[in-house]
This record gives C-alpha cells, sequence and structure tokens, in this order.
C-alpha cells in the first residue's frame, strides 16, 4: 500500500499522548468554524487523547461543525459527541487521499466508534518461491507478496486444493520439506525410498531437469488447456512405468491421473456465462429495516470462486451511508491477501464509483476501474444484490445478527452502549504443572486473532490455585491499557469477585461476568434451589440468579464461542509448554553441549527418552540437524542413562 503524503495543520497522533482536560462544546464548535474548507480527515479524542472516531470530509469546516451544533443527531453520535474532549485534523490534497488517509488512521487506531470490517474468510492459493534452486508447491491461505514468488488461484473454498497439491507433487517427484529440513538433509529421506521424492536435497537430479518437472506440475494449476498437458504428462509416465514392467509405479501415477482429472473436470467447467475478463469483483449492497448489508462475489480467470458477505447496525452508521460502504470497501481491499481484481462492479451512484476508483488506485498503485449501472453486468449485480437481501431475510428470521447478543449483554450490564471488545480468559494447569492463561479477544461477535495473548504463569507451591492464578493474569493485563468493554471469565461468583477485586484495586469500572454450566454453579456458590436444569448461565454481579443463555440464543452462541475458545488456545499453550518441559528437561543433564545445538534439539524434539535411545548416532545427527560430534554425545548419555535405569 502506498503512503499518503499529508500535510498535518494540528500535531498528529504518535503514541501515547497525555491526558487533557475535556473542552466545553461550544469551544469546540467555536474552533471548528474556523477550520478550512478543503478535503481531509479528522479525529475525535476523549480526555485520555485516545481516538474515539476517524472521519474524512469534503469540507473539514462543515462536517466537524456538524458534530458540535445544535441541529438533530442519530443516537450513535449524540453518544460519540458526549465523550470528546477535543479533536484533531489532517488537510489532504484531494477527497481519494482523505478516503485513503481515513483506512490508515482507522487501521492505526482502531476506533471505537467506526466501522472496523472483520474479514474472517480467505481463499487457498498454489504458493512457488522460485527464487529457491529447488522450488516445492505450497497450499497458502495467506500468500506472501515478494520477487519471484508467484501465486496460482485463489481456488474455491471446498474445491479440495490442498490434496490436488499433494498429489501433483507426489506424480512429479518434487520435493515438500522444509527450507531447514532440505538444508541440513544429508541422506535421502523414506519418500525417495517410496519413489514420491526426486531426493535434490542430495543431488539425486539436476537442477535444470527438476525445474523442467516443476513447470509442468504447477501448469496443472493455471488453466484449462495446460492442466490438459500435465495430465498427458503423467500419462505417458504411466506408459512408460507399464512397458518397462513397473507396474507398482505404472498404479501410483494411474491413481495420480484419476485424482486429478476429476478435479480438473469440475475445477474448468464452473466458468461464469458470458464473462471473459479474468479477475472481476461485483459489490452490491441491500439496506433493511436495521441493519446494512454489503455481498461481494469473487469472479477469477472467469469462474465464480464463492462470496463474501459483511453486515452492519444502520445506527452505526455516522457518515453518509455509501460512504460508509466506500470505507468498507477500501479496508476489504487494504487488507485482504487475496489477489486484487482488475475490475469493480459496483450498485454504487456514479460519485461513490469514482471515489472508490481514485482511492484503490491510491492503494494498489495501479489503475484499477470501478463500473456502476453497466448493463453488460447488470444480471451479476442484480444476483449480488439477491444475495444481500437474503442473507438479512435468514439472519433476522432466525436470529443470528450479532448484534442481537451483543445489544442483550448491554441490557444486562446496564450499558449506555453496546459492549464492541470483549476479552475471555481461562486458565490451563495440570498438577500445578506449566500453568498457563489464554486471553482471546472478540470485536463485534467475531474472533480478533492479532489481539490474542498468551501468560506463563508461576508455578506455585500448593498446585492448583486458580484465583491466584486469575489474579496474577489480570494485574499484568490491567497493566498493559487499551481495555476492552467486558471482561469475561470462565466460572461462578468466585471467579468473577476475584477478577472485580484486582479490578477495584486499578481503579478501574469496566463490568466482568461469569459463564458457567448449570452442573457447576453448586461448587461456585450458588445453591440448589437456585440451579435450574439448563446448560449456560452467565453470571452478572448485582444479579441474585444467573442469566439463562438459551433465553438470548445470539448472546450465548457469542460467548459460548469466546469461552470454547479461550479453553483451546490455553490448552494449546499449556500442552506444549508441558510437552517441551518433559521431552526436554534431560538436557540439562547433558555435558558438552552448546546453546545453539540445544536449541535445535528443543525446537524439533516430538521423541521421548524411551524413543530416542531406539536411535543410532547417524538418525540423531540427520534429524536434529546437528553435527557428528554432539549426536554421539547425546548417544552415549541415552545408552549410559538407560544402562543405569534397567540397573536400577
Amino acid at each position: 500500500m502506498s503512503d499518503i503524503k499529508t500535510e498535518p495543520i494540528v500535531s498528529k497522533i504518535e503514541g501515547k499522548v497525555k491526558k487533557s482536560s475535556k473542552i466545553p462544546l461550544e469551544k469546540l464548535l467555536e474552533i471548528a468554524k474556523s477550520l478550512p474548507t478543503l478535503p481531509g480527515c479528522y479525529l475525535m479524542l476523549d480526555t485520555s487523547s485516545k481516538v474515539l472516531y476517524v472521519g474524512k470530509a469534503k469540507n473539514l469546516k462543515n462536517r466537524v461543525m456538524s458534530y458540535f451544533n445544535k441541529s438533530e443527531k442519530s443516537p450513535k453520535t449524540q453518544i460519540l459527541v458526549s465523550h470528546i474532549a477535543s479533536f484533531e485534523f489532517i488537510i489532504t490534497k484531494t477527497d481519494a487521499e482523505s478516503f485513503v488517509l481515513e483506512n490508515n488512521l482507522i487501521k492505526e487506531h482502531r476506533p471505537k466508534y467506526n466501522i472496523r470490517l472483520k474479514d474472517d474468510k480467505s481463499y487457498p492459493y498454489l504458493q512457488v518461491n522460485f527464487s529457491d534452486s529447488f522450488p516445492r508447491l505450497e497450499y497458502v491461505r495467506r500468500p506472501t507478496k515478494k520477487n519471484k514468488m508467484e501465486l496460482f488461484g485463489p481456488f474455491p473454498v471446498g474445491s479440495n486444493i490442498s490434496e490436488m497439491i499433494k498429489t501433483v507433487t507426489k506424480a512429479f517427484r518434487l520435493r515438500d520439506c522444509s527450507k531447514h529440513e532440505f538444508n541440513s538433509r544429508k541422506t535421502p529421506c523414506l519418500l525417495y525410498q517410496m519413489k514420491q521424492c526426486s531426493a535434490p536435497c542430495v543431488g539425486k537430479i539436476s537442477e535444470t531437469q527438476y525445474k523442467n518437472d516443476l513447470k509442468i506440475s504447477v501448469g496443472f494449476f493455471q488453466s484449462k488447456s495446460s492442466a490438459k498437458k500435465t495430465l498427458q504428462a503423467i500419462e505417458q509416465k504411466m506408459i512408460h512405468f507399464a512397458e518397462n514392467e513397473e507396474f507398482e509405479l505404472a498404479a501410483m501415477q494411474r491413481d495420480y491421473l484419476l485424482q486429478l482429472q476429476g478435479f480438473s473436470q469440475s475445477a474448468y467447467e464452473q466458468n461464469v456465462e458470458f464473462l471473459n475478463e479474468d479477475n472481476i469483483d461485483v459489490i452490491s449492497y441491500y439496506l433493511g429495516e436495521s441493519e446494512l448489508d454489503i455481498s461481494l462475489y469473487l469472479i477469477r480467470k472467469g469462474n465464480l470462486l464463492g462470496h463474501k458477505n459483511f453486515h452492519f447496525l444502520i445506527d452505526d452508521l455516522i457518515e453518509v451511508v455509501e460512504e460508509e460502504i466506500v470505507q468498507v470497501i477500501l479496508q476489504y481491499y487494504a487488507g485482504s491477501q487475496d489477489l486484487m481484481p482488475n475490475k469493480v462492479i459496483t450498485s454504487l451512484s456514479k460519485e461513490s464509483s469514482k471515489d472508490l476508483e481514485e482511492a484503490l488506485s491510491l492503494i494498489e498503485e495501479k489503475n484499477i476501474k470501478v463500473h456502476n449501472q453497466s448493463k453488460k453486468y447488470q444480471s451479476l449485480v442484480d444476483s449480488t444484490y439477491k444475495h444481500a437481501v437474503e442473507s438479512q431475510r435468514i439472519r433476522m428470521k432466525y436470529q443470528d445478527s450479532v448484534y442481537i447478543g451483543l445489544n442483550k449483554l448491554k441490557d444486562l450490564l446496564k450499558l449506555k452502549d453496546r459492549p464492541k471488545t470483549i476479552e475471555c480468559y481461562d486458565i490451563a494447569v495440570w498438577q500445578g504443572k506449566s500453568p498457563t492463561a489464554s486471553q482471546v479477544v472478540f470485536y463485534e461477535g467475531k474472533p480478533d486473532k492479532v489481539q490474542y495473548r498468551y501468560y506463563h504463569l508461576e508455578e506455585r507451591p500448593e498446585g492448583n490455585n486458580d484465583f491466584a492464578m486469575m489474579r496474577e493474569v489480570f494485574e499484568r493485563r490491567l497493566k498493559k491499557g487499551s481495555l476492552p468493554d467486558v471482561f469475561l471469565v470462565d466460572g461462578g461468583v468466585q471467579q468473577v469477585n476475584t477478577v472485580q477485586k484486582v479490578l477495584d484495586d486499578f481503579s478501574i469500572n469496566i463490568p466482568v461476568v461469569g459463564i458457567a454450566k448449570a452442573r457447576e454453579l453448586k461448587k461456585y456458590g450458588f445453591k440448589a434451589s437456585e440451579v435450574q436444569h439448563s446448560d449456560e448461565r452467565l453470571i452478572i454481579q448485582g444479579r441474585s440468579n444467573p442469566f439463562i443463555l438459551k433465553k438470548c440464543p445470539p448472546l450465548m452462541k457469542i460467548l459460548v464461542y469466546m469461552r470454547d475458545e479461550a479453553h483451546r488456545f490455553s490448552r494449546k499453550l499449556h500442552h506444549k509448554a508441558e510437552s517441551k518441559r518433559v521431552i526436554t528437561s534431560w538436557l540439562d543433564e547433558v555435558k558438552g553441549l552448546d546453546t545453539k545445538t540445544k536449541i535445535l534439539i528443543k525446537n524439533k524434539n516430538i521423541y521421548s527418552l524411551h524413543e530416542l535411545i531406539k536411535l543410532e548416532v547417524k538418525d540423531l545427527e540427520d534429524f536434529f540437524g546437528i553435527n557428528f560430534k554432539h549426536a554421539k554425545i547425546i548417544y552415549e548419555y541415552l545408552h549410559a542413562k538407560n544402562s543405569n535405569l534397567t540397573h536400577e
């Protein structure tokens, strides 16, 4: 993405800014009247100089003044204005620059009152790094963009492309190992013995021959005509092996051929009717009674890959609807790992389509055409619009909107505004060993995995002590700032009270709730008469009975998902820490190993001592990628230890 050069008139936000006192709205209006009538961006700040909202304007003076005059405002805007202590602005040369700058500022500051796009859906690609002497075929969801790195795809979700990459790799005997394994290997691996790799790591094939095989194999993923040539090459291999009476190898090639033929027939027969262009996105939107739906159809190489759908509450829209939609689309493209289209077809107005085109060209530094009201593509626009309408209708019918759940939580906790960011915590410990905690963060009911955190906790003399560990986690967390709207813990009254005590110690007023199953509530402080037969309950301070989550399925879906995600995340770290502690603790007893060697062994060891003892010196050397001297030291240590254990 290109950086937009701007001229800051009022100081730009840089890192943490010291607290400032709140300026009266009358004074803010007076300051706003002095702003230039030029395009640019403005940042609304609270008393801690935290950015609450980032907006763009073709006329900064008029737009910023509208927040502080006495004209009628939406409920969302009224809530925003009540928190504004001051504002800053940045002038841009053009409207397009202000769109891109706004997107950059939203990404940097993550303001509470801006619509932030959360796109969970990515499409699979084949990635080949041609800077390697012997490249491999890599299946990726988040492709890397750099020199000599070529991408093929994207491919439809559910197309089984990962299995096809494995099949082509075996058929042409390409390497499938990591760079570290490739560089450290001194003898061919088992795949070479199985005739599924040509062992370029030890010079069993020339670089020229390998790259010729690679070129043919990659062709399978490029187009229908080149895929046909790849299949013909595999068929020739099969015939060659059969003629030489190598029937087992011929059968392997036959199986590869059958698998790839099935994929090729389905993958290259989904062309969109009459559409010859390679890469096109079609975008439409539907404005319902309470929510806005945006649907996007992806067409690559004439194939309809699939769709994406985004929805937002209309009450959250502070700007004009189409300006908000343009910003959402820019967020999507600026943050997307998918390859950009050459053309975008929209149902937006002519003016908004022009704004989008100019902003996209700045982001991508290439000319991306944006069309609206085109007869040629009208049927695609209509289909995308119907998808937006139906997505909203079905979501509302089955009450599957995250906003229903979050608004219910707002009412339960008596909050002024809907909680957007929720953090959930879980402790993982077994017999007091390797205790860990996870912090998972959801934004607008969806995982925000960039904000996930691990905590390695102290091992305590008394063993498992969930309350002490929870205190430790929150004491460490609260020192880091940028706090959520609600804290969620896995547990009952005691767990909630433990966290509340830490919040009180820090003078922080953020609600904390607990989630627990009915069968667990007795041990969390509830009487049998207070527990009804229902699984999931929400523990709320000041409420005599827990809230039965099944009464609000959208809220239950969000909170149960968070609790389960926190479990998964904490167990993952706990198992990793515990297995590393158990499997590699013996290394401290081995004399004569340098730090680099110990790190290599710790990072790669997947064996127990009992399994390692069965390996020869050469096996230890090859597997860990260490020299013969260190491999021999380990071998002698293991066998001496085994002898002592046997003798005892």
